[in-house]
């Protein structure tokens, strides 16, 4: 059987969404700069607080409340996504840390390794098998990775960290019959109660660092609830309108803007183990993105033929 592709002209349609969500994920670190005094556990329930009042609208929006309360009567459903939420509350916490850190080389290689994550846990949970040239890939990638075992350990578990956590979360929502704006407010509501009680402390504890120390503060932790539904949606709305495929060679623009920001702007050191990391992903990437276009490639022309 041919399978379905999508049409060019849908692909350009979608296209502008995908460069404003990862263009909006590439610059995230200027904004988290700007709340570096404050705790990182306070910063991510406050993100978690203020982004559900906005997933709230945007699902008002969309028609989609209903889904999202079939979801919660869904015991089935709400497991599987306890499960993502406390994966992507470590993803955002250990990403929050890195850029609080000055450790945003770090946090750009586990985005760079994230895709390369994602084709081992669809080999290993899902029974996908690898092509040659994804085998290459992800081999060059694992020596990249020991070599940083060898001389950037004290970095290393940030990287992995997020590429492992973020790859397990995609892995879970690919299996979860809910769509993605809906997931990410039962995400949310599940992660509430726990973000209210850390905001409450902190508020209890008065350390004039986070929430009501000052107007600029308080403006910028409620921010952070828009800094993280917007690119979502905006994903959300370039995964219907691409192929998934095309999708995946634009989710290189995030890394590589949060690269270039650790470098040139936070004047972060590339230590020599890290650089040849980076050219050893880099390599591993684009032998990938070769593979992946030759087979939309080949794909087009059979349904072309």
């Amino acid at each position: 059987m041919v399978q379905p592709t999508v049409p060019a002209a849908r692909e350009q349609r979608g296209l502008p969404y995908a460069l404003g969500a990862y263009a909006i994920w590439g610059f995230v670190p200027l904004f988290f700069k700007l709340l570096e005094a404050v705790p990182p556990v306070e910063v991510l329930a406050q993100r978690i607080i203020w982004s559900l009042p906005l997933c709230f609208v945007i699902m008002a929006f969309r028609r989609q409340i209903g889904e999202y309360l079939a979801a919660l009567k869904d015991w089935r459903v709400l497991r599987l996504l306890l499960a993502s939420s406390l994966l992507i509350a470590l993803n955002w916490l250990v990403y929050i840390h890195a850029v609080f850190t000055d450790h945003v080389l770090a946090a750009s290689l586990g985005y760079y390794l994230n895709p390369l994550v994602n084709v081992l846990l669809g080999m290993i949970f899902l029974g996908e098998r690898l092509s040659r040239l994804q085998a290459v890939a992800v081999v060059i990638a694992a020596i990249g990775v020991a070599i940083l075992l060898a001389g950037a350990l004290d970095t290393l578990w940030i990287s992995l960290t997020l590429a492992l956590s973020f790859g397990t979360y995609g892995l879970i929502r690919k299996v979860v019959p809910v769509g993605s704006l809906p997931g990410l407010a039962i995400e949310t509501t599940l992660l509430l109660p726990v973000s209210l009680a850390a905001a409450v402390y902190y508020l209890w504890i008065g350390d004039g660092l986070g929430f009501g120390a000052s107007a600029k503060i308080s403006w910028l932790l409620a921010a952070a609830g828009v800094v993280t539904a917007i690119p979502l949606l905006l994903f959300a709305t370039a995964a219907r309108r691409m192929s998934y495929a095309a999708l995946g060679f634009v989710q290189y623009l995030a890394p590589s803007i949060a690269f270039l920001l650790g470098l040139f702007v936070f004047d972060e050191p590339l230590k020599p183990a890290q650089l040849f990391c980076f050219l050893l992903i880099w390599l591993s990437i684009a032998v990938f993105s070769f593979d992946m276009w030759r087979k939309m490639r080949a794909e087009r022309m059979v349904t072309v033929a």
